[in-house]
């Protein structure tokens, strides 16, 4: 990553960028195969990003936030992300877990609860998905009856990246049989009584990464910690996304950059750079990924002017996630046998690429979003 020019507004973010690199370099990048291997969780090092304020940057400083553009941010999760992408995404996941109170928050809900949740050592999840709604969110079953000053909330939620290691749940529930109009958002701590994890899912890369259903048995939330009113769940969730998705975006670049720079390093260390084409393969590569880059910083840009950018963002989960597919994919091929050995990084990074293209909406939605887009035009 080194050699990736940046376009930074301030001396600030450049210093941001700066620390990001230094700590992805010499407290990452020496960690991620060993607990990628064991199937590890390194809390301990988001605990660290915490404490460097990291966990927190795209929200506002009067909460403990970083008060940084998305345009900047997500060029942090891309550093994150190219030395392990369990922890740009993981930080990924956490900021979008906090977006809710942030962003449809009362005053007083975001003055007493989203200090802790941006400007510390807490580590967030989003429960949106689940067993039988995944892509279709809107069929969520999970239920949140009122009683009195509680809500009783039953169901299960599924995919939950961060389900039993986070101390805090941005999760919705249905509360009333009126389809998207009838899902709510609250604000749970891990703690609460019913709530659990199940065992962790055995994922196919991305193992440090804890995903796990949550279940829900009874457990009593009270009505202060509902987030907007009864009701407006589903467009504060898909809102949600909608930043959310950038944010995946910009560690499929960072994995890409990651993949790419191995590839690179192998063709000239063994001095087949320009043996069977494999320079003109570089090439195509870099000015994918460079594509990549410009795609998700145009859509974040738009966000920070405070322009819609739905399309954008769909556009730029599509594009750089399916791009960092091909580059990894395209990487593992320049290393020859050597890219099929867990010797290499190159073989993780292909495994790790593939989720990209299924969270936060699969490809096949995001392009279902930009289609409708296009036939209302």
């Amino acid at each position: 990553m080194a050699g990736v020019e940046r376009f930074l507004p301030t001396d600030g973010a450049r210093a941001l960028l700066d620390l990001t690199r230094e700590l992805a370099v010499e407290e990452l990048a020496p960690k991620a195969a060993e607990y990628e291997a064991e199937g590890r969780f390194p809390r301990e090092v988001f605990r660290a990003l915490g404490r460097y304020g990291l966990l927190g940057l795209p929200y506002p400083r009067e909460y403990g936030g970083g008060a940084q553009p998305y345009a900047v941010y997500l060029q942090v999760l891309e550093e994150l992300a190219s030395a392990w992408l369990t922890v740009g995404l993981g930080v990924g996941v956490h900021t979008l877990a906090c977006y809710p109170l942030a962003r449809y928050g009362t005053p007083e809900q975001r003055e007493r609860w989203l200090p802790g949740l941006v400007g510390g050592e807490l580590l967030g999840a989003y429960c949106l998905s689940e067993p039988h709604s995944g892509s279709d969110a809107a069929a969520l079953s999970t239920r949140a009856v009122r009683a009195g000053e509680e809500y009783v909330v039953n169901g299960a939620k599924a995919w939950t990246t961060h389900g039993g290691v986070a101390d805090f749940y941005s999760l919705f529930a249905r509360t009333a049989d009126t389809g998207p109009r009838g899902i709510t958002a609250f604000l749970v701590p891990a703690g609460t009584p019913g709530l659990s994890a199940a065992p962790p899912e055995r994922k196919m890369g991305l193992k440090a990464s804890t995903t796990a259903q949550i279940h829900l048995d009874d457990v009593r939330v009270p009505a202060e910690r509902r987030v907007g009113a009864e009701g407006q769940g589903f467009p504060i969730a898909l809102s949600a996304l909608d930043s959310g998705r950038l944010g995946v975006a910009a560690c499929a670049v960072g994995l890409a950059q990651a993949a790419f720079d191995v590839a690179v390093a192998y063709a000239k260390e063994h001095r087949v750079i320009d043996f069977a084409g494999l320079g003109f393969l570089l090439a195509d590569l870099a000015t994918q990924i460079e594509a990549g880059r410009a795609v998700y910083l145009a859509a974040a840009r738009r966000r920070d002017e405070g322009l819609p950018f739905t399309i954008q963002a769909a556009m730029a989960k599509l594009f750089c996630t399916d791009m960092a597919m091909k580059v990894t994919t395209d990487a593992v091929q320049v290393l020859g046998g050597d890219g099929y050995l867990a010797d290499h990084p190159a073989e993780r990074y292909l495994r790790e690429a593939k989720a990209l293209q299924i969270v936060e909406g699969t490809n096949q939605i995001q392009r279902l979003v930009i289609s409708r887009r296009l036939a209302e035009e």
